[in-house]
């Protein structure tokens, strides 16, 4: 398959040698399902739930108080991330009809599994007693960053989906456009 681009052109003249993110039938099912809403909800709250636990994970590593806030901080954080992959694949499955590693989302999935590695090694140091607290949050963080990269490029995507769906004509009522 050859490599997608998703990104818009750099100058006018080179408007046609771009793919749309969407399909006009993926953007339809894109827009139909309630898999975009629960997205568009979780994907916030996850960052919501992220800054605070970075904030509570400091804390623990510079004053060594709050150990049991800042674990459970991230073990909501990984939830989190775990709902919104879950729920995320069965957005793709609905909009792309691939449950992950669809081409339009190819390097977003790519970075995102790289990110629940992280998360998820964090869950097992911290159950099998691996590494100290230090050491297990300095994990918890890399996945944090990772996140944090993967965001931006969701963010970054996301945009580019706007953007280009102004660009787009609009066809009369009833019409797709070509």
């Amino acid at each position: 398959m050859a490599p997608f681009h998703s990104s818009l052109p750099d100058h006018p003249a080179a408007a046609g040698q771009w793919r749309s993110l969407y399909t006009p039938a993926e953007r339809a099912r894109r827009d139909a399902t309630v898999w975009t809403l629960v997205q568009g909800i979780l994907a916030p709250l996850q960052f919501l739930i992220c800054l605070v636990s970075v904030a509570l994970v400091l804390r623990y590593l510079l004053t060594g108080e709050g150990y049991q806030t800042a674990v459970l901080s991230v073990v909501a954080k990984t939830l989190a991330l775990y709902a919104i992959m879950i729920t995320g694949s069965i957005w793709e499955k609905v909009v792309f009809g691939r449950w992950l590693f669809a081409p339009a989302f190819f390097w977003e999935d790519a970075v995102s599994m790289g990110v629940i590695a992280l998360h998820t090694a964090y869950l097992v140091m911290l159950v099998a007693g691996i590494g100290t607290p230090g050491e297990q949050f300095a994990v918890a963080l890399a996945g944090y960053g990772a996140y944090v990269v993967n965001a931006a490029q969701f963010v970054l995507k996301l945009r580019a989906a706007r953007l280009q769906g102004r660009l787009q004509p609009v066809a009369p009522a009833g019409q797709v456009p070509a």
